[in-house]
């Protein structure tokens, strides 16, 4: 399977990336964590089936049906789709019925499914009807000095929790290794990652990578990606 990608041509603040690939025989791959939810729309056999995805905290196993072509609608951090907060679909995904017509039924109403090419048309039609929202995502240190004061620290975590599921250090480590991981299978070495995001050592790193990736540093370097869900790249290069 190779994913073709762009970057939201607009709402970039709710969209950051729209995929399609194709598989041709049944088969299995490798889905890497992610911090974000998915609009995830797979055509087989002449069926259409919808879901949203929700953040994953570990690398998994994901079964691949045989001629089947998918497109991805990847949200921001913080977008919540209602009525289906991040938080409860971690490593879980919420369902959308389809209706005979071919139009997947989201918030009570049915909508025509998106393409590729129209992805942006789809969204902004969800944003308006306020089911996507953008949630303003506040951390430890943003508020100080701010005249309404500083919210605990605890209180912090809570909510940033019930936006996106995750806790800010679980986005910090999968966001990293991420990143890691596009800069070793772009052919970087394992040392020149290891001091650009700060991991510990080598140890350090390939633990992140089998957890959070399911893949060792020499394989992404090989090349042993073509059953690996897309990576993102979240940080530019050192010096770039």
């Amino acid at each position: 399977m190779r994913f073709e990608h762009r970057d939201a041509e607009t709402d970039a603040s709710i969209v950051s990336h729209v995929w399609r690939t194709r598989s041709e025989a049944e088969d299995t791959m490798t889905s890497a964590a992610r911090t974000c939810c998915q609009l995830i729309f797979t055509r087989m056999q002449g069926y259409l089936l919808a879901s949203l995805r929700g953040p994953e905290t570990s690398a998994t196993i994901a079964p691949v049906p045989p001629d089947a072509e998918f497109l991805g609608i990847r949200l921001t951090l913080g977008t919540v789709l209602r009525p289906h907060p991040a938080a409860s679909i971690v490593d879980g995904f919420a369902p959308f019925p389809v209706t005979g017509s071919g139009r997947v039924v989201i918030g009570g109403e049915d909508w025509e499914a998106p393409t590729y090419e129209n992805v942006e048309q789809f969204v902004r039609r969800l944003r308006d009807a306020g089911l996507l929202v953008r949630s303003r995502l506040k951390v430890e240190g943003h508020f100080a000095g701010h005249p309404e004061g500083h919210p605990s620290k605890r209180t912090l975590q809570r909510q940033y929790r019930a936006i996106t599921g995750l806790s800010q250090t679980a986005v910090t480590q999968i966001d990293r290794v991420n990143a890691a991981a596009t800069m070793l299978r772009d052919g970087r070495d394992w040392h020149t990652v290891v001091e650009a995001l700060g991991y510990f050592d080598q140890a350090h790193l390939a633990h992140a990578l089998r957890r959070y990736v399911g893949r060792t540093a020499r394989g992404l370097q090989a090349g042993d990606d073509a059953k690996l869900s897309f990576l993102y790249k979240n940080c530019p290069w050192p010096g770039s």
